[in-house]
């Protein structure tokens, strides 16, 4: 059985199990007044409902093929260090687990090992918080070496910090002698200083990997083709875009985190330049801390890309608070609000509009069409405003470039394959003699060489994108 047909059946094994775990998902959610004198909560926190919030961990939840029974709010005005809950709130969600005999119970929130241990004795059931879901998701999801070894890391450090009393074994003490430790080494320790070595040589293991992904990094810089990255919030629709643009067949399905290992494919835009086109780990609120450092050489193609296209789900109803989510996660990696101009936003999913809706939200993008950031109405599913898009990065990525006319010899077709080759010919034309007249446009880096080769090209200083050479 070959490594993919083994990887299928594992999943299929888990999917089954899955699929017979009955979960009851509980939204502990602090109240808006509350909420609002905290500071550092996630930044589209404030923006979302309750019930938007619970819909998206039963999301989540599901998106391991978990049997979700029900999904409770649970209003907080203060977070109980024994149990995260009050007592009451505890009481009731207990009461609701065993009516439909529940085998697990995912919180929407991150605990500590002791108010996991606490509840799970309370609902006499297995406790999971958002980041251990999370977790569970990634380690699904992860198909390259890279992901798999990144998962693998934020699990670690994950298991690591829940090794405070978690279990019954870890009072116990082990003997002095074999590779399990000294004398009066208790299982705690030992269970810690083994993740310890694991996590170390996955680092060391990672770092090989990096190495690799910059040398890939560098050859195609060395090309060079410009790279445009893909960002935006789990399940708005990138990996649909990804396909219809660059015409692939990336896994592109209704549920969250379905692309997690980094995509790239060459595409060419309207008048002939390449680019590579990047899909990435979607985004999403209140993303475990292990998981953003973990994922950050996953994320580099974002940091180092010439043109970033924001996709969101313009038809979500927290749009708004997804948006908050992706732009803060842009700055956590590096991205300021000075390098804002080469990001697009990608108005995603507007079939699913209703007509007078999607009248507003294009009239809306238009209004904002002036200022820094663009915003670009389209449909990854039926194609709409996917030209738009196109000119729009090519435009993005003129910026800078020079643009030239020049006259070529009918018989002079090496010229003009090198001229279709190394620039973006912009418009074309011929005269009575056949002779060929191009309006072109040349990336910075081959200016000096099509100067040398073209010495008559005339310079065009102005925007001749609508003249005929």
């Amino acid at each position: 059985m070959s490594n993919s047909e083994q990887d299928s059946s594992g999943f299929d094994l888990e999917r089954r199990r899955a699929e017979h775990t009955h979960v009851l998902v509980v939204g502990p959610y602090l109240s808006e007044r509350v909420q609002a004198r905290l500071p550092g909560d996630g930044a589209g926190s404030a923006l979302r409902s309750p019930d938007a919030r619970l819909d998206e961990a039963a999301g989540l939840t599901r998106a391991i093929d978990l049997d979700v029974k029900g999904a409770v709010y649970a209003p907080l005005t203060q977070i109980r260090p024994a149990t995260y809950l009050g007592k009451g709130k505890v009481e009731e969600i207990a009461e609701t687990v065993k009516a439909e005999e529940c085998d697990l119970v995912m919180m929407d929130c991150a605990l500590s090992p002791v108010q996991q241990r606490n509840l799970e004795k309370a609902f006499g059931a297995k406790v999971i918080d958002r980041t251990g879901l999370i977790l569970e998701i990634f380690g699904r999801r992860a198909r390259t070496r890279e992901g798999s070894l990144q998962v693998e890391l934020a699990h670690l450090a994950y298991q690591k910090s829940r090794l405070v009393r978690s279990w019954t074994h870890l009072e116990r003490q082990r003997g002095g002698f074999g590779f399990l430790g000294g004398p009066g080494e208790t299982q705690i320790e030992t269970d810690r200083r083994l993740i310890q070595e694991r996590i170390t040589r996955i680092e060391r293991d990672l770092e090989g990997v990096k190495k690799t992904r910059g040398l890939h990094r560098r050859s195609r810089q060395d090309v060079p083709y410009p790279v445009v990255a893909l960002v935006g919030y789990t399940n708005a629709g990138k990996s649909t875009l990804f396909n219809k643009m660059t015409r692939a067949d990336v896994l592109a399905q209704d549920m969250l985190f379905a692309t997690l290992d980094p995509t790239l494919r060459g595409l060419r835009l309207p008048h002939g330049a390449k680019v590579m086109l990047s899909d990435t780990v979607g985004f999403i609120s209140d993303l475990p801390t292990m998981l953003v450092s973990a994922f950050r050489a996953t994320l580099e193609e974002v940091i180092e890309a010439d043109v970033i296209l924001h996709v969101r789900d313009i038809s979500h109803a927290d749009t708004e608070a997804q948006s908050a989510d992706v732009s803060a996660i842009l700055h956590d990696l590096g991205i300021e609000a000075a390098e804002q101009r080469r990001i697009i936003e990608v108005w995603n999913k507007a079939d699913l509009l209703a007509p007078a809706e999607r009248e507003r939200v294009v009239n809306a993008a238009q209004r904002l069409g002036p200022q820094a950031r663009q915003q670009l109405v389209v449909s990854s599913v039926t194609g709409e405003g996917v030209d738009s898009l196109l000119l729009a990065i090519e435009e993005q990525l003129a910026e800078g470039r020079r643009r030239y006319r020049l006259r070529l010899e009918a018989s002079d077709g090496e010229g003009l394959a090198w001229v279709y080759e190394n620039t973006e010919v912009l418009a074309r034309g011929s005269d009575h003699k056949g002779r060929q007249r191009l309006l072109v446009r040349v990336p910075p880096d081959r200016t000096e060489r099509f100067e040398r080769r073209f010495p008559s090209a005339m310079r065009e200083d102005h925007d001749a994108l609508a003249q005929q050479a």
